[in-house]
């Protein structure tokens, strides 16, 4: 006899591993829901500007790959990655004091996958991981489903401050950093901080993660010395094609001591096998010859511009008690409302006048700062900024 009661389905709730139930949403994620309407000003998102997609130049590479070697492209690979692609990586990281061979190049999915793979082969329950203050959710999100003990090393607007990390911390099993106009605050950690980390890494027995997707964003063209070129023993090198190729076409790379490397690669083969032959193949193809050395001044003169648009309007309407950064490069710009004023309120009225931005307690691994937020500038156009910034400084005087 056929029954009219539909089969019940079990019930998640309980088969859900405890990693699984303390997975959270991110929060940037849920507010760019909001903020896919047209009409919204959105400083929200943490997206490269469309325009400076190579479309012409991907769908080029595109069709000769696949008609040179479409095959190849299309059929399984190895873990490693497309070995011409890491010889070009390899090379374009090299330095003389830290030579980068290609067999320490892990091609990942985006650098978000090399957080994850990190995360898996680095960190057991109850493991001490140093972070930034404030540092990339991301990251945090990451980390956290193994369980790690964050500890946040204070940080200043030329970066983290070395000099805090003291023998307290020996033992933690790494520290992870975006020494590069740091999302989220935009911030560029000093050179001599940079020789001072170094030094404390080997003094404290300490691995360094160094999360590197916006370094090629400086305004004026010029970064200081990667960590890894003064501690390349103890640092792992994390870059990405997000920022300065496209975002989907998901393609970063973690470059390791091969000892580590070889870990990354069984944990990968765990998790996708390989990534995407025709991404790497037409990313190579496009890369080969030089275009980044055109086409990243392009971006860099783009990104500047909106930041000083962003400048110019902040400075034009916020009220007295709104602090903010002047980023040297990268995609965004940190501000402070003035003391005991909570952004997660502001941006619910913000919302309903038609802007939006990301509030910094997400950021933050330990003592959230409530007055702090994210601004996102690269993908607005200079009167929407205008007009956008405009609007949040009416509503922060109301809320005062």
């Amino acid at each position: 006899m056929k029954s009219d009661t539909a089969p019940a389905s079990p019930d998640f709730e309980t088969l859900f591993s405890g990693r699984a139930r303390a997975i959270q949403s991110s929060a940037i994620r849920e507010i760019l829901k909001v903020t896919e309407r047209p009409e919204v000003i959105s400083f929200a998102g943490g997206l490269p500007a469309p325009e400076t997609f190579p479309v012409k130049e991907t769908l080029a590479a595109m069709e000769r790959v696949l008609t040179g070697a479409g095959r190849e492209a299309l059929q399984y690979s190895t873990t490693e990655g497309f070995a011409p692609l890491r010889e070009w990586i390899a090379a374009r990281n090299s330095t003389p004091e830290a030579p980068v061979h290609p067999d320490q190049v892990l091609m990942v999915s985006g650098s978000q996958q090399g957080l994850d793979l990190l995360a898996k082969v680095l960190i057991d329950p109850g493991d001490t991981v140093l972070v930034e203050t404030p540092t990339y959710l991301g990251a945090l999100q990451a980390f956290s489903l193994f369980e790690p003990k964050f500890v946040s090393i204070p940080s200043d607007e030329d970066g983290l401050l070395p000099e805090t990390m003291g023998g307290s911390l020996r033992g933690a099993k790494f520290l992870y950093c975006l020494p590069n106009f740091q999302n989220p605050t935009g911030r560029l950690l000093a050179e001599a901080r940079r020789y001072r980390l170094a030094e404390k890494a080997r003094e404290l027995d300490l691995l360094i993660l160094e999360d590197d997707p916006y370094g090629e964003l400086s305004y004026a063209g010029d970064t200081p010395r990667t960590i890894r070129s003064l501690a390349p023993e103890r640092t792992v090198y994390m870059g990405s094609f997000s920022k300065v190729l496209a975002p989907g076409i998901r393609l970063g790379y973690v470059i390791a001591p091969q000892a580590l490397r070889a870990k990354l690669v069984q944990a990968k083969q765990a998790t996708d096998l390989h990534t995407s032959t025709l991404s790497q193949m037409a990313a190579y193809e496009v890369i080969k010859d030089g275009f980044l050395d055109s086409h990243i001044p392009t971006i860099r003169k783009l990104y500047s511009d909106q930041c000083q648009a962003m400048l110019g309007a902040l400075s034009r309407h916020m009220p007295e008690g709104v602090r903010w950064n002047s980023p040297k490069g990268g995609m965004f710009l940190w501000a402070e409302l003035p003391k005991g004023m909570d952004a997660a309120v502001l941006l619910a009225k913000a919302v309903e006048n038609k802007v939006a931005f990301v509030p910094g307690m997400p950021f933050f691994a330990e003592r959230p700062s409530i007055e702090s937020l994210r601004l996102a500038f690269v993908t607005v156009p200079p009167p929407r900024i205008e007009e956008g910034v405009k609007r949040l400084a009416e509503l922060i005087r109301a809320s005062r």
